[in-house]
């Protein structure tokens, strides 16, 4: 029977040699012809920044920014930063106008990324004007303080707390300054914990902390559990001894959800095979960077043999239908690869990621994949895929964009 979200992977598995055609001479080509292929699709009107990082004009700026940062771009560097510029320029004025202040806290859908992304713009062209959108990112951290800021839930990486979390560790990665003050931090996890105590007491859950979003109690990275401890872990060493047990409890407790190397979306529901998700946002490919997070902190071998399974369906399942993007694309599971590299060290992740790579160019891929509507975007579109075109040329820093296990 045909599988309904992904191809079958008909590619022969590592014997020990990379793919000779995947080097800098066939890769940087594609991206340079991708990003042309992009700015002609790019809105730069205002009216037209909705969404984001996730699927808006703001996360073109952060890839033309990410692949000015690659030393073999270094030629369109000063053209890319100066277009990132003017998008993102526009994007700042579109959210600044935002009324809402709470979608202004968010990360990946509202202000506080786009905020954050301009710093980096400007910080890169060397423009003191880098301050001025950093102080509106701080600023925002005392719109999700309260524990239910958001009636749709208030802990998730798209619009919660997690996710202006994990915006400020990408500030801090990317430009080597801590934004937020130590009180600031804990204030936030306070909250995410206390939220998520809370939740799971009313709910008389047996584990500590659970959280849901639009009343779904998801698992995986991009609204759910998975990812709001994956913050909690990147930021441990403002909790107190008694928060940390919380939260490692609550990891173990998602390790002991997997089914046969996956994860339902939400809590409780069984896998059906045939229909399973294998999506970064919901399922092994994104649940991953959790476990890769909590090897990276206490070397305990079972986080890293999760992540290491989680990989090996990825290579059965993860040739997705619904496009290139990184949400819930081929370039998103390709991204396990390049974090089960650096993990490990084995060539073999490399060599996987080249053939996923290789099979975003097929026909096969061309003819069979959904359609998109913004062929422009970061998460859903092409923006995504060239970041991880650009990381496949250099795996040792290769990272799931704005989604660091390694600060």
């Amino acid at each position: 029977m045909e599988n309904k979200r992904c191809f079958e992977n008909r590619y022969a598995d590592y014997t020990g040699a990379l793919l000779s055609g995947q080097g800098n001479e066939a890769i940087v080509p594609v991206v340079i012809a991708s990003i042309e292929k992009i700015m002609k699709k790019v809105p730069l009107d205002s009216s037209e920044c909705d969404g984001g990082l996730y699927d808006g004009p703001a996360g073109v700026a952060y890839m033309l920014y990410y692949v000015s940062e690659c030393p073999l771009f270094s030629k369109q560097r000063d053209t890319y930063l100066k277009n990132a510029k003017q998008i993102i320029d526009v994007s700042v004025k579109y959210v600044d106008r935002e009324q809402d202040t709470n979608m202004r806290a968010a990360f990946l859908l509202g202000g506080a990324g786009i905020y954050a992304v301009a710093a980096m713009v400007y910080k890169a062209m060397g423009l003191s004007d880098f301050v001025k959108p950093l102080t509106k990112f701080r600023n925002l951290w005392e719109v999700c303080a309260p524990i239910s800021f958001l009636e749709c839930g208030s802990d998730e990486l798209f619009v919660g707390r997690a996710g202006y979390l994990c915006a400020a560790l990408v500030l801090k990665q990317r430009l080597g300054i801590e934004i937020l003050s130590p009180e600031q931090i804990k204030a936030i996890c306070h909250a995410i914990i206390d939220s998520g105590k809370q939740y799971a007491r009313k709910k008389r859950k047996p584990f500590p902390l659970m959280y849901s979003y639009y009343g779904t109690e998801y698992l995986g990275a991009a609204h759910g559990l998975s990812s709001i401890l994956q913050m909690l872990l990147s930021y441990q060493e403002v909790l107190s001894s008694g928060e940390k047990e919380l939260v490692w409890q609550s990891v173990d407790f998602l390790m002991n959800q997997e089914q046969s190397c996956n994860w339902p979306a939400e809590l409780g529901a069984i896998i059906q095979r045939e229909n399973e998700l294998v999506h970064w946002c919901h399922g092994a490919p994104g649940v991953a960077y959790l476990f890769a997070k909590a090897y990276l902190i206490n070397k305990r071998p079972q986080y890293l043999d999760t992540c290491i399974r989680s990989g090996e369906l990825v290579w059965q399942k993860g040739l997705l239908k619904k496009g290139p993007g990184i949400c819930h694309g081929v370039a998103g599971s390709a991204y396990v690869f390049l974090l089960l590299y650096r993990l490990t060290g084995n060539s073999k992740y490399i060599y996987r990621a080249q053939r996923f790579a290789e099979f975003l160019f097929s026909d096969e891929f061309k003819i069979g994949s959904s359609s998109m509507n913004r062929i422009y975007s970061l998460f859903e579109g092409l923006s995504g895929t060239v970041c991880f075109l650009v990381d496949v040329l250099h795996p040792d820093k290769s990272e799931f964009p704005l989604f660091s296990v390694f600060v």
